[in-house]
């Protein structure tokens, strides 16, 4: 009894994976667009970019400076805390700032594409296109993969610099650092392999929240009610894959 669910797990996960696969090589294929459908990817960029910008500032705020208070309390009465400016930028830009800021992309930006997918999916509206002979991956997962691919490294590198910048505030106001010596500290250990290390993980990570986003929502089933299962959905699997995908790069980009 329990092989055979086991197997029915494991051939349900085969078959949502070819699902998701062919979805991947549609949208692949009509990649050659970019340019002619310039004007909906741009809708989506300005959707997907500037409207989070609030968002991501508040989390790349908090983040540093709850960095600095956190590091403190890890090397008080080992280091002095003229370390901060060392140690804290570092594990922003590798690790805080592309994880964190991807993951609430995944909850604003993978639950809004599931939604709106999911709400055209229920409504016919996807048929609706097939019918007048507009495919739904280049009219609408192209342009949200694409516009979310291209913004993802933006809004890491936006965000990583608004936590150190939190990072430094809490170190001057807070724990009597002077703020050349934690200048001092932070062009030491800068490099700039850091930088493109976030870039290929905020990559990865603009992919795969994008993809699985349109993924669920066009397989959205039932309804309202099927609408905000797709999106609890798409948070849930987009969340657990960048974390995934962060362990699985982790080695690769500290070795480039």
């Amino acid at each position: 009894m329990f092989v055979s669910y086991l197997y029915r797990k494991f051939k349900n996960f085969l078959i949502e994976l070819g699902k998701f696969a062919v979805l991947v090589i549609g949208v692949i294929k009509f990649l050659p667009r970019i340019f002619k459908d310039n004007k909906l990817i741009f809708e989506q960029m300005v959707h997907i970019g500037f409207n989070s910008l609030v968002l991501v500032s508040i989390i790349g705020l908090f983040t540093g400076a709850v960095s600095s208070w956190q590091v403190a309390y890890q090397i008080k009465g080992m280091m002095p805390y003229s370390y901060l400016g060392s140690a804290t930028p570092k594990a922003i830009i590798i690790e805080l700032g592309p994880v964190l800021a991807a993951i609430v992309l995944a909850g604003r930006v993978g639950a809004s594409i599931s939604a709106e997918l999911g709400t055209m999916k229920v409504t016919e509206q996807i048929d609706a296109l097939q019918a007048m002979g507009i495919n739904p991956l280049r009219y609408l997962a192209m342009p949200k993969i694409v516009a979310t691919t291209t913004m993802m490294p933006i809004l890491v590198i936006y965000a990583s610099a608004i936590a150190i910048f939190g990072s430094y505030v809490v170190a001057v106001l807070f724990l009597d650092v002077p703020g050349a010596t934690f200048l001092s500290g932070f062009k030491r250990t800068f490099e700039l392999s850091d930088v493109m290390a976030a870039i290929v993980k905020a990559l990865f990570f603009g992919v795969t929240i994008s993809s699985i986003g349109c993924y669920v929502g066009f397989e959205t089933k039932g309804g309202a009610q099927g609408v905000g299962l797709s999106t609890i959905k798409s948070f849930v699997i987009s969340a657990a894959m960048i974390l995934i995908i962060d362990a699985l790069l982790w080695n690769f980009l500290i070795g480039m």
